[in-house]
């Protein structure tokens, strides 16, 4: 229970399908007054007190379960190497990864309880007996994605009840129940860095690692920089340049080269990949023969038209066109290629694209 509107209607409806059920709020900062700017961020102590009156009101036991540390390691000093090794990660993903499905679940299991049920909106069920993950109904909340790297044990043992349910319903019925959340704003952005400014937090920790920005073409150097880890492929804006590209045309984040300290920058078309291979994977369906699907790369990019096969643990993903932006540490998911393109089949961390 986050003390959102979300994990309270999720907690409401677990508790009125007749199910035992325990409110968890997971404290994931050493200083929870900290992570909180309006709509940014979350954990804090305000966070706990709207999840316990939530609580209060279901009549079920509340606890917080101290994850700070945890959370630090495998979220926040994970985020701050990828970046310092040139990578772009998905801190959402690995929060789900890592602390609620993995950390929480296992205290959860051993504790004896069944499952956790949480405020995702995806859609769960199962299908010959494995469990199948789906888009939620409301695209523009849909979480797939970022659940998608959980291993099928791990979502046997989930429950994601707003899954059928559009988001403005679930308002609703937070303010029919008498939730005081129900009008609660989203949390936003990355929880750690309230302020927004991603830069500003890895150069903090990083410091400056000077180097170079350079023309990918004509391999002169344009421009100087404070850090590879302050760029991301695909970036545009604030590259620090010193001057416009010949032809006038704007210049972005080709590829990164933490060892040398190298940012390549160049034009748009430069930017189009066809080919993904990537590590880590997960798999929900079969994949050893050459199988078409639909490939996603962004928590709420668009998926698109590709060919995908898994071998000894190494995905490689043919996109039918190219596709801009795409990063190493990023993770590709992969849906179903049939009329809804909602069924997740995969997902892996990228490692080239090209």
């Amino acid at each position: 229970m986050s003390g959102g509107v979300d994990s309270a209607v999720a907690a409401a409806r677990a508790v009125a399908a007749g199910h035992d059920v325990v409110g968890v709020h997971l404290a994931l900062s050493a200083k929870p007054g900290t992570l909180r700017t309006g709509a940014r961020g979350c954990c804090t102590v305000e966070d706990a007190n709207d999840a316990r009156r939530v609580a209060d009101l279901l009549d079920i036991p509340y606890y917080v379960w101290d994850f700070a540390e945890r959370f630090r390691e495998d979220v926040i000093d994970d985020f701050v190497a990828e970046y310092a090794a040139g990578r772009t990660p998905n801190p959402c993903l690995r929060c789900n990864e890592r602390i609620k499905f993995e950390a929480l679940l296992d205290r959860a299991l051993a504790l004896g309880f069944d499952a956790v049920c949480t405020g995702h909106y995806a859609r769960l069920s199962t299908v010959d007996g494995r469990p199948e993950l789906r888009r939620a109904v409301d695209d523009g909340k849909d979480q797939s994605y970022v659940l998608a790297s959980l291993t099928p044990d791990q979502l046997r043992h989930s429950m994601f009840p707003l899954g059928p349910t559009p988001k403005a319903e679930v308002r609703a019925e937070a303010e029919r129940q008498g939730l005081a959340v129900a009008a609660k704003p989203d949390s936003h952005d990355i929880c750690f860095i309230p302020d927004g400014d991603t830069r500003g937090f890895l150069r903090a920790r990083l410091g400056e690692r000077p180097g170079a920005l350079v023309d990918d073409s004509t391999g002169a150097v344009v421009g100087r920089h404070a850090g590879v880890h302050g760029f991301t492929v695909g970036q545009r804006h604030g590259l620090g340049i010193d001057a416009p590209a010949p032809d006038g045309r704007p210049r972005y984040v080709l590829a990164l080269e933490p060892v040398s300290g190298t940012v390549r920058v160049g034009p748009l078309e430069r930017l189009g990949v066809r080919e993904l291979v990537a590590e880590r994977a997960v798999r929900h369906a079969e994949l050893a023969e050459p199988t078409r699907c639909l490939a996603q790369v962004r928590a709420h990019g668009t998926a698109e038209p590709a060919t995908a096969s898994l071998v000894d643990g190494v995905l490689t993903v043919l996109l039918d066109d190219p596709m801009r932006g795409v990063a190493p540490g990023q993770a590709v998911v992969l849906y179903r290629a049939d009329v809804s393109g909602d069924v997740v089949l995969a997902s892996a961390t990228i490692a080239t694209a090209g």
